[in-house]
């Protein structure tokens, strides 16, 4: 099977295939094989129908069509392995050649026009700086973290008096627009200034004692009426406050492993450390994804974000011409970006989830949507949503692997080790040759890719191993026979991809 590929647009490229007879001619016996087992000729046995008894009866096109159309995938699968291409939309597929004919022993030949992603030039983590903030673990860092411990095993009393922020007050709640109501609940706990509830409740609650009624408006936060202004009435049952053990020798021993309140809190100094430690390292690798978005400036393929677009309307059950088609378009540019640049950069680092990590981060998922687990999975794996989580998985463990290899500092210049709080590469993880990538993407043309003339006074050699099919074809175009015939062998030694090594043979 011979391939080439025609660069139409920066995303958007049209592959031409074309299969020997002796290749293709396989296909053809198998599919008169699978015809002849769903067929009654009087005189032969299903599935023993010879060929030519087949042809005369349903004629040979038939039989060539259903070859076609079984075994094009396989053909344009392998091209796109050949041309190292990234497709990103519904192929379209025209066949120009079809030996139909009895006796026609022609080549099979067809043209896949397809989006594809286009050559992404990613900056060298390794010379990027991070600067994140200073931090410091002070005496009232680990007291909150041993009070937001000691509340775990507070308990709660009644009291004779106005509910004050922290307190936890039992209510029950009314909510009504346009004088009808909409919702009620009864008898629920709630603790003043957690934020929980409506907006407002926190301010309407404080001074009220058991007994009160106050009434104060919201928006409604689900439902039908979502969004819209309701009036909420709301009823004190009880006020409670929270009493905590003391911080003594007696509770360290209740709450942990260690004997002392000492000791407890010295290990709370250190988790306190290691939390704002693991919160730098985390706010480096935003910065880090930006400053990657800064350096690789590439095309996004159009028709893909036109189907994003439509997808999400669909979604939401809106027509094509909403206008939140356009409210959204942006997002949905800048997240598409991201996972094409993040892909490049996770081929590059030849980063994998685990089963146990894939398995963790869906539990993560499950509990970001306040699902069961099991159900959760169950969804993902019946709606095929497994291979998107596995590959936005994959996306940040790269980016992961690149902050590994950038300088991360204060705003005081301390160096921060990543690898302390992100853990050791994986195994099977390789570190890029950076270096080895183009310059800039090749500009295309609507036949071919032009390679750059050499400058001057360069005596590198070109390595078709660090370029692209078309690029490396494009410079071979443009050379002598020697030199044509040196970047023939260093395929043939390196890559020794098919379609580069038919074209320059």
């Amino acid at each position: 099977m011979k391939s080439s590929v025609e660069i139409l647009e920066p995303t958007k490229v049209k592959v031409t295939i074309e299969v020997p007879f002796e290749e293709f001619k396989p296909a053809i016996e198998r599919s008169a094989k699978e015809i002849g087992k769903q067929v009654n000729i009087p005189g032969f046995r299903k599935g023993h129908v010879p060929t030519r008894v087949l042809e005369a009866q349903f004629g040979r096109g038939a039989i060539v069509e259903d070859a076609v159309n079984n075994s094009l995938d396989g053909y344009y699968s392998e091209a796109v392995r050949e041309n190292e291409l990234v497709p990103m939309s519904q192929p379209e597929v025209d066949v120009t050649a079809v030996p139909v004919d009895r006796g026609d022993e022609s080549d099979l030949v067809f043209a896949v026009t397809v989006d594809v992603r286009p050559e992404i030039v990613i900056p060298d983590p390794a010379g990027i700086t991070l600067t994140v903030d200073s931090v410091a673990v002070t005496d009232e860092d680990t007291e909150e973290r041993l009070t937001s411990l000691r509340e775990r095993f507070g308990t709660l009393k009644d009291v004779e008096r106005a509910a004050a922020d922290g307190d936890f007050v039992t209510i029950d709640m009314t909510a009504e627009v346009d004088g009808e109501e909409i919702d009620s609940v009864s008898g629920v706990s709630y603790q003043i200034g957690s934020g929980t509830m409506l907006d407002g409740i926190d301010e309407a609650l404080v001074g009220l004692s058991a007994g009160e009624t106050t009434s104060f408006t919201s928006k409604i936060a689900g439902g039908e009426h979502e969004g819209e202004d309701g009036d909420v009435t709301v009823t004190v049952e009880a006020v409670q406050e929270q009493e905590l053990p003391e911080a003594d020798d007696d509770f360290a021993q209740l709450a942990s492993e260690f004997d002392t309140i000492d000791e407890l809190k010295d290990d709370l100094h250190e988790q306190v450390a290691k939390d704002k430690q693991t919160n730098q390292v985390y706010a480096a690798r935003d910065q880090l994804l930006e400053t990657l978005r800064d350096g690789a400036d590439f095309p996004i393929p159009a028709s893909v974000v036109e189907q994003e677009v439509a997808n999400h309307l669909e979604q939401e059950g809106k027509e094509s011409d909403d206008p939140h088609a356009e409210e959204i378009r942006g997002d949905i540019e800048s997240a598409l970006r991201d996972q094409m640049m993040l892909d490049k950069l996770s081929e590059m680092f030849k980063t994998q989830p685990d089963q146990n990590e894939l398995f963790s981060f869906m539990m993560e998922q499950a509990q970001n949507y306040g699902m069961d687990p099991n159900q959760f999975i169950q969804a993902a794996a019946q709606t095929n949503q497994i291979g998107a989580f596995a590959g936005e998985l994959t996306r940040g463990k790269a980016l992961i692997s690149a902050l590994r290899l950038a300088k991360v500092v204060d705003s005081d210049g301390n160096e921060l080790n990543v690898t302390d709080v992100v853990g050791e590469a994986a195994e099977g993880e390789e570190v890029p040759d950076f270096a080895a990538q183009p310059a800039k993407a090749a500009a295309p043309t609507a036949q071919t890719t032009e390679a750059e003339e050499p400058a001057a006074e360069s005596t590198e050699l070109f390595d078709p191993s660090t370029a692209k099919v078309d690029e490396v074809l494009a410079y071979a175009s443009s050379v002598d026979d020697a030199e044509r015939a040196r970047i023939l062998e260093a395929e043939k030694a390196g890559k020794a991809r098919k379609s580069v090594i038919a074209k320059l043979s």
